[in-house]
């Protein structure tokens, strides 16, 4: 029986599933027995006995997962071009701090890539301490997510050092924990977030609270936070549908993954699989994100005139 916390189901039946690096390390410290698809680690996709899985290729030579790998490097340059757009909006409330969620969005996607794409052997040290920076880097993004509804209600002005350092402050302390109970769980510092008991159902409460329901609740709350501020303060309605669709491409990027990714494994004969959907439509979702915020603030001061007496 499922457990809160087990990621079993998920290391099997979705492909590319970036945590299951983790495990693996674990796992293989353990003296575990993987299946034929698993037990070689020079070819190993990501995953612990996955269903379907991309394979490390053994020479080298091909790319794997190439499909993800475009959506990765063009979402880089989206929103690099989206970080430059808004360092351009001088006036605009919130600017500073929305760039900084940016800017952490644009660092998941090469991270995304490396964790996901298996380029490293399966249980190497560089692939697990990378896979652990990416939960600290993902843990911090939603906190900085959440944090920019907060400062949009401007009780605090933005920009300032009552914005920036509480908003640092907290992401550094997420990133830190996360990226700690990721090394602890891969590599056994201690008995206290790992290893998991029994082995098979790959146990980890901490990790599966930062990793997956954090960046729900955090995203629900910034959804909730925004609609009252623009329905409730703004009284506005059009900006409230970019945040709608941007709910809605989240959302839809989630679903692709998590349902569509076994089903494109198999189809494509472990070629591609459903990551590439849910890269492309998580930075539309970032897009429009952009687009809802742009919506509510102001691109420039308006100067203002001098009429001499």
């Amino acid at each position: 029986m499922t457990r809160f916390g087990d990621f079993a189901p998920l290391c099997t039946q979705t492909p590319s599933y970036t945590w299951c690096n983790l495990f693996y390390r674990q796992l293989s410290k353990q003296g575990f027995t993987f299946n034929e698809v698993s037990a070689n680690p020079a070819t190993a996709p990501v995953g612990i006995n996955p269903d379907c899985g991309i394979p490390r290729p053994s020479g080298g030579n091909d790319l794997p997962n190439i499909a993800n790998i475009i959506a990765c490097a063009l979402s880089m340059f989206v929103i690099l071009l989206l970080v430059l757009i808004t360092t351009r909006r001088k006036a605009a409330v919130g600017r500073v701090e929305f760039r900084i969620f940016l800017a952490l969005y644009f660092l998941t996607l090469p991270l995304q890539l490396i964790t996901t794409g298996a380029f490293l052997r399966q249980g190497s040290t560089p692939l697990v301490i990378l896979t652990a920076i990416h939960a600290g880097v993902v843990a911090a993004l939603f906190w900085t997510l959440l944090a920019n509804s907060l400062i949009a209600t401007q009780v605090v002005e933005d920009g300032t050092l009552s914005s920036l350092i509480p908003l640092c402050g907290v992401a550094v302390a997420f990133f830190a924990v996360t990226t700690y109970i990721s090394l602890d769980v891969a590599l056994g510092f201690t008995s206290t977030f790992g290893p998991s008991v029994p082995p098979q159902d790959l146990h980890s409460t901490p990790l599966f609270i930062f990793t997956s329901i954090w960046p729900a609740a955090a995203a629900l709350l910034y959804f909730g936070t925004m609609a009252y501020i623009v329905l409730g303060i703004l009284k506005e309605v059009r900006p409230m549908w970019y945040y709608i669709l941007s709910a809605t491409l989240f959302v839809l990027s989630q679903l692709a993954y998590f349902l569509l990714s076994k089903v494109i494994c198999k189809g494509s004969k472990r070629k591609v699989d459903g990551s590439f959907i849910a890269t492309v439509l998580e930075t539309a979702s970032a897009c429009v994100l952009y687009l809802a915020w742009k919506s509510i603030t102001e691109e420039s001061w308006e100067d203002e005139v001098y009429y001499p007496t």
